[in-house]
């Protein structure tokens, strides 16, 4: 088996509601995908939405690198993952969105071939009805309250309030009282995207931690240091997610007691092997993990997070596929989420059939 085509799309996709985080608003996800076909007449798909606060891609600078790291893998086997990632990271630096959408689809060819669901290639299933975490993140007290107690009515066991904006007092009076309505019948978790200086983070932390399971990323990634001080005043975990963007920089959270814990996704990684890898180590390091989709992802990159989660030694932080806060969708059998709970799709590979009509629709030229 052999990769004969790539063929590489660019969409921009409206989510249901903006989503408010770290003082920006997010109302259309600009996302790439790539259709990989085979000789023996197989076809994968792959997924990706740009960040380039987080990975520093845009959908241009994806598309680009795509498109130079086709001649280098049209001949290959799709299912050598390995073998396939060193290629490309021989051929190009960094860029671990553009390298997460074709080993996707690598991975939804193989499971094709082989007859095996991406969790199985993985390992085989370990979590069922895996807790999905939603996202509170309207900016508003009353608006962010009263879903908060609807979805805890639903059977959501698991949210995530987004913070990070200003003023700083919005965020500490959001958070105390959302926790107080929920008062510890869910796991509540609170997410700034880097949106404090180290100082802002430690006065959050002081007044709104003890509502808290964990705090995400409350300063800038790189700054490890002021991940460790806020750890050491927080009553609650603390959490890392732009900072972690390989299995090095686990460690040397780790190891800096910078954080208890993550939120690993694909695209910081480098695609579904090494977000698998990064979960392993942090079940070795004793740390949690919550497995997450960038904001907003088709249920094509949403399949692929929920496999890798079912499949995952760890996930007690749930898990956080993003296609259900996206107006439309590209496949005929999008994910579900019953009751605050999802599984993947049944199938092979990724268990999902694209629309291809619906997503040419949505395409805009690059």
């Amino acid at each position: 088996m052999e990769i004969s085509k790539i063929e590489i799309l660019a969409a921009d996709l409206p989510l249901i509601r903006p989503i408010k985080m770290s003082g920006v608003e997010i109302g259309v996800s600009q996302n790439v995908f790539v259709r990989i076909e085979t000789n023996n007449g197989l076809t994968g798909w792959g997924e990706a939405s740009s960040s380039p606060e987080m990975t520093g891609e845009t959908v241009e600078s994806m598309v680009s690198v795509i498109k130079y790291l086709v001649p280098f893998l049209v001949g290959r086997d799709p299912s050598a993952f390995s073998e396939n990632l060193l290629e490309m990271d021989r051929r190009v630096y960094g860029n671990s969105s553009a390298k997460t959408v074709i080993e996707m689809a690598c991975y939804d060819i193989t499971g094709k071939y082989f007859e095996k669901s991406v969790a199985e290639l993985l390992g085989g299933t370990k979590n069922y009805r895996m807790p999905v975490v939603q996202m509170l993140a309207t900016g508003n007290l009353n608006n962010d309250v009263d879903e908060a107690l609807h979805k805890a009515d639903l059977g959501f066991s698991a949210m995530k309030i987004k913070v990070g904006g200003k003023p700083l007092s919005d965020d500490i009076k959001r958070t105390q009282t959302i926790g107080k309505e929920l008062d510890g019948k869910v796991q509540l978790s609170a997410d700034a995207n880097q949106g404090w200086d180290l100082a802002d983070g430690i006065i959050f932390a002081e007044e709104a931690s003890e509502f808290l399971d964990f705090l995400e990323q409350p300063v800038i990634g790189h700054d490890i240091e002021g991940m460790s001080e806020i750890a050491k005043i927080s009553s609650c975990k603390i959490s890392a997610d732009e900072g972690l963007h390989s299995l090095d920089d686990i460690k040397t959270h780790h190891t800096a007691r910078a954080a208890q814990g993550g939120s690993l996704k694909t695209i910081k990684l480098g695609g579904i092997t090494k977000a698998f890898q990064a979960i392993e180590l942090f079940k070795k390091l004793g740390m949690s993990v919550n497995l997450a989709g960038k904001t907003a992802e088709t249920s094509i990159a949403s399949a692929a997070v929920l496999h890798i989660a079912a499949a995952a030694p760890d996930l007690s932080w749930g898990v956080s596929p993003t296609a259900p806060y996206l107006s439309t969708d590209v496949v005929r059998n999008p994910i579900k989420v019953y009751e605050g709970h999802a599984d993947p799709p049944e199938g092979w590979g990724l268990g999902i059939e694209v629309d291809e009509d619906k997503l040419s629709e949505l395409t805009r030229t690059i």
